[in-house]
């Protein structure tokens, strides 16, 4: 078992060429560290972000279990090994779910996430890794619009060349809801939008109609509607003359705006994979019943952070990180519960058959 008492090394960039190497020297410096304009709008949806977050909260919660196969001559056997230092704390200045939380995040947005190598043991595998924003991250050679296709071989970190042999690139195997989900997103803001302008009225909406006396001009109505909707933030209450008269809208804004938001929320419960009954969004003809919150648990996992989970275990057991017939995976039992009985009321082990 000596391959768990290798000798560690820093990550040596020398015999890579220069220009190779010049994006690392951006790595660890925050300042140049940002975050994406378009992450930060979609987390402003609340439907987004609490998606986000019941998702993170599986990935940054259960721990990796590691494991090699052995054939007993029908099937393959899994023999679990000890851990490798990464594997508990992937970057030693972070903690792992910290680690973990970011490379979802960004498989979660943009469809890919990407962890630099710092440190190798002397067989060159890695040893210790930092989480690099993919928004801080382009490809020369695809945008990654609407999906990837592969893993990139010129990538650069803040403008300046990575060496992509010190970057593990996690590629989602769906789209991220920034590049697929613009028009739902935008939809979203725009309804939040109109939402805080309504709740800045003092008043019912509606409008002023002149009923008696020589009709005003456009610019006469303009200031009366104006002066109108400036007194209202001063006093509730208002007076006019019996030339004008105030009418409610016979449909109220506010109501349809109500009923399009509860509408998009359930839109973005879609776009984010996340049961809708979990973010509160409305179904249609559905409820949620008691049955529906002991399966809440296992729904988050099978619907939503599997996918995710799948693809960062692959990419962890490949050859660029781990030997061959080495092998990382997320201890769901860990997730499922350590009691004798799992949230939904069955034995853990028929829980974990089901997940």
């Amino acid at each position: 078992m000596g391959i768990f008492s290798r000798k560690l090394e820093t990550a040596n960039f020398a015999s890579a060429p220069v220009q190779a190497a010049a994006g690392a020297s951006y790595i660890g410096n925050f300042i140049n560290y940002t975050t994406g304009s378009a992450e930060v709008r979609a987390l402003s949806i609340p439907t987004v972000s609490r998606s986000r977050d019941l998702l993170a909260g599986i990935i940054g919660s259960v721990g990796l279990k590691h494991y090699s196969k052995q054939w007993n001559g029908e099937d393959y056997d899994e023999v679990y090994l000890p851990l490798e230092p990464w594997m508990e704390t992937p970057d030693p200045k972070v903690s792992r779910s910290f680690f973990f939380v970011n490379i979802f995040s960004d498989m979660f947005f943009y469809g890919a996430a990407y962890a630099y190598v710092t440190t190798r043991y002397s067989t060159g595998l890695p040893a210790s890794f930092t989480w690099l924003p993919a928004a801080n991250i382009s490809s020369t050679e695809q945008t990654g619009i609407p999906q990837y296709f592969g893993p990139s071989k010129e990538l650069e970190f803040n403008g300046n060349p990575l060496d992509v042999n010190n970057v593990i690139q996690f590629l989602s195997p769906i789209e991220g809801i920034l590049k697929i989900g613009q028009r739902a997103i935008n939809t979203s803001l725009f309804l939040d939008q109109a939402a805080d302008r309504y709740a800045s009225l003092e008043t019912v909406p509606g409008y002023l109609q002149q009923i008696d006396g020589e009709d005003m001009s456009g610019d006469d109505l303009g200031s009366l509607a104006s002066a109108w909707a400036a007194a209202r933030k001063q006093n509730a209450i208002g007076a006019l003359s019996r030339q004008v008269q105030f009418r409610e809208f016979a449909q109220n804004p506010q109501e349809v705006i109500a009923d399009q938001r509860k509408y998009q929320s359930l839109e973005m419960a879609r776009l984010c994979s996340v049961p809708a009954y979990l973010v509160s969004a409305p179904t249609e003809g559905a409820s949620m019943t008691y049955q529906n919150a002991q399966q809440a648990r296992q729904d988050l996992y099978l619907f939503g952070a599997r996918i995710y989970m799948d693809a960062i275990e692959q990419t962890l057991s490949s050859a660029q990180v781990l030997p061959r017939n080495r092998y990382v995976e997320f201890d769901i039992e860990d997730y499922a519960g350590s009691d004798d009985s799992s949230p939904n009321g069955m034995p853990n082990n028929e829980m974990d058959d089901e997940l």
